[in-house]
């Protein structure tokens, strides 16, 4: 026993272990888990300082023994809290509920808490989702529970959204797995702590199976535009069949859209890019009949797909050029590659609650996370940093990049940003990416694309010879809903309501659009603070209290009001320039054609908790 504890998280399995048993006495505070930007690179062994690792290894392994003498209590708020600030320290009681609603002890804190039959008996109400993503499987489930006829319409043969479209070799999370699950779908059975591709895919999947959703879901079927009729009160949808071409017409009181941020992929417009003679593909749609292998390959872009699927091209290529615009800070992170040691994952498939005690403690970091180190100081004085805290991390990020490359100089003055921690996406490295870099078939280069050419890539006059170019150049990703047409209130269309600077409140809702909810929507990106799942889940809360107020009203549609859209954005769009994203002028996907921060959340997590636990008096009601 003592060699699988040699491997456990000890704060999180200790929580686990006094939850079970009801034995709080061994939630000393010396055995408490480090918090902070510090800790997160220095955290120790097992999560314990080494001089109380073995105190601490053997009261867990006395609880394991006893497990089956001792019952299973029943705890208390206050016990639990107990047990929850063991692992956070003090809480403000606002950090209650969000906190039980991740770690869902005893019971699915998310769950709509109404059905169809009980606010509307014998009312003919249904609903539609677009997409069967990781946002869309999610809505699909909450609907059922409320009892709504729902349909998922999803334009691929087979559910996963991205992780359906991202099949690229190295393809992985990079945000711990254990972040990137549903609270109220969790398991032990996790081999990775950043899961490849192929197991994110298999969570899904087995996700649809366990709650059965597979049976809402129509696959290969698209939808192309829908309209909101003001008499009937509901929306009619096209959808086109892609095997036949088929055009059928949907109706629904309640549409979903869950097509996600990361759908549509972004082709650079690069001057006789058509005009090459080999192979061009984008890491979205990968050509698994290129054998790479001994060719000459370029790659455009070095965002997070680019950044990981250039080591095994690295390794595959007779020569890789890497064709750089802006570099990313690269956060160190040991073992990103590597499965789960064996104990860990014995102790998470055996071990009561502790696969949720984990996550618990992984979530808990993110809650506000590394928030502080993005706040732009408006008296700091300093050419990249925004504030002491920022450059703080700025000094140890460049610290571990010199080291990273010792002994390329040269690759240093190439990857060192120019721009602030969190002003766009970091991407996490183990040494996988540096070894790939330092390669002798690699070369990194910043000079401009002129244009392309048959035979190759032209930078600085002259031509690199390539037998095949792979575009890592991201998504169209501030062009939300950019494959459908919605029309709503007045004959007015989404695009022309947001003329191309999408916008809606938590994400979700938008005026002149009744009964219309986005999943993943606008402002809902996370970047220091919170996670995309999370903020997926509360949205997701936020519309079903909608729809459950909609019919205990018995009305036929609600409008968000125009005046608290704007005043909403007002306080994010303020917010978001006191943030190192907002703040900065570094090319980044974070931000629309027009500067402003379309992705991300600029508040706490909290306040999108707090905004999202019901409809308040934001609507009118016809």
């Amino acid at each position: 026993m003592e060699g699988w504890l040699a491997e456990a998280h000890l704060p999180s399995l200790l929580a686990a272990l006094a939850y079970r048993t009801g034995e709080l006495g061994v939630l000393e505070g010396r055995f408490g888990p480090k918090t902070g930007f510090k800790a997160l690179r220095t955290e120790p062994p097992g999560g314990v300082d080494p001089e109380v690792r073995a105190d601490a290894v053997a009261a867990a392994s006395d609880l394991i023994r006893r497990l089956g003498e001792l019952p299973e209590p029943v705890h208390s708020d206050e016990r639990l809290r107990a047990i929850m600030e063991f692992l956070t320290g003090l809480l403000e009681a606002d950090y209650l509920p969000l906190l039980k609603h991740e770690l869902a002890l005893p019971e699915d804190a998310g769950h709509p808490g109404w059905t169809l039959s009980e606010l509307a008996p014998g009312r003919k109400f249904t609903a539609v989702v677009i997409g069967a993503g990781m946002s869309g499987l999610a809505a699909a489930h909450r609907l059922r529970q409320a009892g709504v006829p729902v349909t998922v319409f999803e334009r691929r043969p087979d559910l996963g959204g991205v992780w359906h479209d991202n099949d690229y070799p190295g393809a992985r999370l990079d945000t711990s797995n254990f972040n990137y699950s549903y609270s109220f779908s969790q398991h032990g059975e996790w081999e990775d702590q950043f899961s490849p591709r192929d197991a994110v895919l298999d969570y899904l999947r087995g996700l649809a199976e366990d709650f059965g959703l597979r049976e809402a879901i129509r696959f290969d079927e698209t939808v192309t535009e829908g309209r909101y009729d003001e008499k009937s009160g509901l929306w009619s949808l096209v959808v086109m069949n892609s095997a036949t071409g088929a055009r059928t017409v949907v109706d629904a009181n309640v549409l979903i859209s869950a097509v996600g941020q990361l759908n549509e992929p972004y082709y650079p417009e690069i001057p006789g890019l058509g005009s090459f003679s080999g192979p061009v593909w984008h890491t979205a749609r990968w050509r698994h009949d290129v054998p790479i292998d001994g060719l000459r390959l370029g790659v455009i872009g070095t965002g997070a797909s680019a950044f990981q699927v250039i080591p095994p091209l690295a390794k595959a290529a007779a020569h890789l050029s890497v064709f750089q615009r802006t570099p990313a800070w690269v956060l160190p992170t040991p073992g990103y590659n590597l499965p789960l040691d064996p104990g860990f994952r014995h102790l998470l498939s055996t071990t009561p609650y502790y696969y949720r005690f984990y996550r618990f403690t992984q979530f808990w970091r993110n809650v506000e996370g590394l928030r502080e180190f993005a706040v732009v100081d408006p008296a700091w004085e300093h050419p990249v940093s925004v504030s002491e805290a920022n450059e703080a991390v700025r000094a140890v990020l460049e610290e571990s990049l010199r080291t990273a490359f010792a002994d390329r100089p040269d690759l240093v003055e190439k990857l060192l940003p120019a721009y602030p921690p969190y002003a766009k996406r970091s991407v996490r490295d183990d040494g996988t990416w540096a070894e790939a870099l330092q390669r002798d078939n690699v070369d990194v280069i910043t000079d401009s694309i002129e244009r392309v050419t048959p035979d190759g890539i032209v930078v600085a006059g002259e031509t690199i010879a390539l037998d095949a170019i792979v575009l890592g150049t991201g998504f169209r990703a501030s062009e939300f809903l950019a494959s459908l047409s919605l029309t709503g209130l007045d004959g007015q269309t989404l695009e022309e309501y947001w003329g191309g600077d999408a916008r809606a409140k938590y994400g979700s809702t938008i005026p002149g659009f009744p009964n219309l909810f986005c999943l993943y929507g606008p402002n809902t990106n996370v970047n220091t603070n919170g996670s995309v799942v999370l903020f997926v889940e509360l949205a997701l809360e936020y519309a079903m209290s909608c729809v459950g107020e909609l019919l205990r009203r018995d009305a036929k549609a609600m409008v968000l009001r125009e005046e608290v859209f704007e005043e909403f954005y007002e306080r994010l769009d303020e917010a978001a320039k006191g943030l190192a994203v907002g703040h900065s002028t570094v090319n980044s996907w974070y931000r629309n054609r027009f500067g402003r921060v379309s992705q991300n959340w600029p508040l706490s997590t909290m306040e999108f908790w707090r905004g999202t636990r019901g409809p308040g008096n934001d609507y009118d009601y016809l």
